[in-house]
């Protein structure tokens, strides 16, 4: 059986048959990406990748739609914000599909600047701290997606913690308290989505001209809870190495090249 899904295209809705299967549901694999601007992605939007028709798609929660996912992914709308220009998450959605014959839906909920503490926020570019917008945000657009998608919620993908580095650098928030906010985050997001599901990491990198001391303890604190806390993983550690490969577009964001290797290898990780 088939189904039938609203495109946006242009100024119109129209109505497409996917060629999706209602009876599939199984193999139709959502994944929450989120986050603050490496997760929104700062990367090329001509040199990401293409995922093979019908093979992955994009939430869009303004309309209430699935589009073929491509970039710039994700939307600006209910705080949350779209790639300028390109993401890892073609990259991440081809490799996934190549690996396990899934159909991906991507999911994007970050936000540049976005910190996990409260203590780290800066202004409006908000916090995934209950004091802020986008855990809610976040949830309600899974949950929507799910609900059009017929879709099976496979985990949650997570870049940040720039913001909390810098904070720790400044000595306006404590290691133990980034800690502390973080592991309230993934149980919020289990309490919320499913008790067990899978939180994936990938770890922070650096910010070229700041002290590492802020962005070493947040990689530390990452791999502490991934060895402590149940079905929650580091899948990506390279990103410090990424001004070396010159995979940097600027002093702190991952260019198209290093956010498409993240994408490939996230995706064999979390097929593992």
């Amino acid at each position: 059986m088939t189904s039938w899904i609203r495109i946006l295209t242009g100024n119109s809705l129209m109505v497409l048959l996917t060629g999706i299967s209602l009876t599939s549901t199984a193999q139709r694999s959502i994944f929450l990406a989120a986050g603050q601007s490496n997760a929104v992605g700062k990367g090329d939007s001509s040199a990401s990748v293409h995922p093979a028709p019908q093979t992955a798609w994009e939430y869009k929660w303004e309309h209430n739609t699935l589009v073929p996912l491509q970039d710039p992914a994700g939307e600006n709308y209910q705080y949350l914000q779209q790639a300028t220009t390109g993401s890892m998450w073609p990259a991440f959605a081809d490799a996934f599909h190549q690996r396990t014959g899934d159909t991906v839906i991507i999911v994007p909920a970050a936000r540049g600047g976005a910190s996990c503490h409260q203590k780290a926020r800066l202004g409006d570019m908000d916090t995934w701290d209950i004091s802020g917008n986008l855990f809610n945000a976040a949830v309600a657009k899974t949950k929507a997606a799910a609900a059009l998608s017929k879709g099976s919620l496979k985990g949650i993908i997570w870049l940040q913690g720039e913001r909390d580095a810098n904070a720790i650098n400044s000595g306006v928030l404590q290691p133990d308290e980034y800690k502390a906010a973080l592991s309230d985050l993934i149980r919020r997001f289990r309490k919320a989505l499913g008790a067990r599901l899978p939180f994936y990491i990938v770890q922070t990198g650096n910010y070229k001209g700041h002290p590492e001391t802020g962005f070493n303890e947040v990689r530390r604190i990452q791999a502490e809870l991934a060895q402590t806390m149940p079905q929650v993983f580091i899948v990506y550690r390279d990103t410090p190495q990424f001004p070396a490969k010159h995979w940097m577009t600027d002093d702190i964001h991952y260019n198209q090249n290093g956010l498409n290797h993240i994408g490939a290898t996230v995706a064999d990780a979390v097929k593992k």
